[in-house]
């Protein structure tokens, strides 16, 4: 018997991978960036060339922070590892959890229960097969509650061969939340870190019916594909309609 949905999602782009969402009657926030434009040296040196819609005091409380990794500043900032004190329950790698306090450890297809809420962690790669000694270990979430949606984020995911095992695994997709943007800083040469308009159509295409909602896709010199773009590849593909594509800083009912 299929479940029937009876809720929406609320969700709000605060920009880059940062979406606050409304769920099971709790507040969750991937991936916390609140800095202002900046460079952020490293290995690679990363360019944030866009600030948030809004600000952290505006998100408001939070239940669960959803943190794909913590080794890149485009998915956790200064401002954003500053504002994970005021959660009580962040989710993320097991070498998050070895790095930052107060993270708790999800590994692949473990499920832990919040609230109404059951969180799944699910595999991701951040490049491409054999990427994890350059780039690190990486997650993604699955969300699931009764009369709810069943929400996948996938992090900083760049695999297809992923998402098929995760439908596999997990069954039917309402929603998708996947970083796109075709992410690429040049240390797998013209491979790309996350998806890009023709991998996310390939996602979308084994996601089923899913509402695809595409975040990641701007704010940093690193993304060689824009949002615009990614539209033109499913418009194209006849798949148009499938997007969700939000303005940050406007909620918005999915």
């Amino acid at each position: 018997m299929t479940e029937t949905i009876t809720r929406t999602v609320e969700a709000l782009l605060v920009g880059g991978p940062t979406l606050r969402l409304r769920y099971a009657g709790l507040t969750w926030l991937t991936d916390p960036t609140f800095d202002t434009p900046g460079d952020y040296p490293g290995p690679v040196t990363l360019h944030k060339i866009a600030g948030p819609a809004i600000g952290p005091d505006e998100v408001g409380a939070v239940d669960v922070v959803l943190l794909s990794h913590d080794q890149h500043a485009d998915n956790l900032d200064t401002s954003g590892r500053a504002f994970l004190d005021r959660v009580d329950t962040v989710l993320s790698t097991a070498d998050a959890a070895s790095r930052l306090d107060g993270v708790r450890a999800l590994e692949n297809w473990e499920t832990v229960t919040i609230g109404a809420a059951q969180v799944t962690g699910v595999p991701a790669l951040h490049g491409p097969p054999g990427c994890e000694p350059v780039t690190g270990v990486v997650t993604g979430f699955v969300l699931r509650a009764d009369g709810e949606p069943t929400v996948y984020i996938s992090g900083d995911n760049a695999s297809v061969d992923l998402v098929q095992e995760i439908v596999a695994r997990v069954g039917p997709i309402d929603i998708a939340v996947l970083h796109v943007g075709a992410a690429n800083v040049g240390i797998f040469g013209d491979t790309d870190v996350t998806l890009n308009g023709r991998s996310a159509l390939r996602a979308a295409e084994l996601l089923g019916d899913a509402v695809i909602v595409p975040v990641h896709a701007e704010g940093w010199a690193h993304f060689s594909e824009t949002l615009d773009y990614l539209t033109r590849v499913f418009d194209y593909a006849g798949s148009a309609g499938r997007l969700r594509v939000l303005r940050a800083g406007e909620p918005t009912a999915i």
